[in-house]
């Protein structure tokens, strides 16, 4: 949806103790993905796009310039979880799902949509990465079920949950990278996961 999900020598030596070259080296490797193409650029290319950084900084950071464009998606589970687990005991499953979206989906403002189209563009473009995003959906999708599990969620209905959660997230993020408006990523997951549950109370 994603997670949030994209992304030579020193000529400048301060620049690798700069709390944002995480940031610089993704939005660098999704701008140039963009430009040339996810095969045509380098990792070299990427470091030098986000400020005259060394490959060896970049590594620092990712292992590969694939999983540049999936940075914080091993956090996003974290923070997940977190929140699931301090729920409280009388939440049901789902509400603790929700307010594990809301945490999520705050960390995301309307500034960053621009780049959002650009990193959902860049990994549509490619089979590789299309794979990769469906093993890190598959990964969030796997945290929250454990943490569901872990306040006494019987299995099968915290896999459904976390299922139905990490749908919502997902589809909310298309609906919000495309939508010009005010609203939020966290209205649209709100909205999203509201839907998900009517949907599928009429299934019987």
């Amino acid at each position: 949806m994603l997670m949030l999900p994209s992304r030579i020598a020193y000529h400048v030596p301060v620049a690798r103790w700069e709390p944002n070259t995480r940031e610089r080296l993704v939005r660098a490797a999704v701008d140039l993905f963009a430009d040339q193409g996810y095969d045509a650029t380098t990792v070299s290319e990427i470091a030098e796009r986000a400020g005259g950084l060394s490959k060896m900084t970049f590594f620092r950071h990712f292992p590969d310039k694939r999983e540049v464009l999936f940075a914080g998606q091993d956090k996003m589970g974290q923070l997940l979880a977190g929140v699931i687990a301090a729920a409280p005991g009388s939440a049901t499953p789902l509400q603790a799902v929700a307010a594990g979206l809301d945490a999520l989906a705050a960390l995301h403002t309307n500034d960053q949509r621009e780049f959002a189209v650009r990193l959902r563009a860049a990994i549509v473009g490619n089979a590789e990465l299309r794979e990769r995003a469906a093993s890190k959906r598959f990964a969030l999708t796997e945290a929250v079920t454990a943490a569901l599990e872990k306040r006494g969620v019987p299995d099968l209905t915290a896999g459904l949950a976390a299922e139905l959660g990490i749908r919502a997230y997902y589809r909310a993020y298309e609906q919000w990278a495309d939508s010009p408006g005010e609203q939020t990523l966290t209205d649209f997951a709100r909205h999203s996961l509201s839907e998900l549950r009517a949907a599928s109370a009429t299934l019987d």
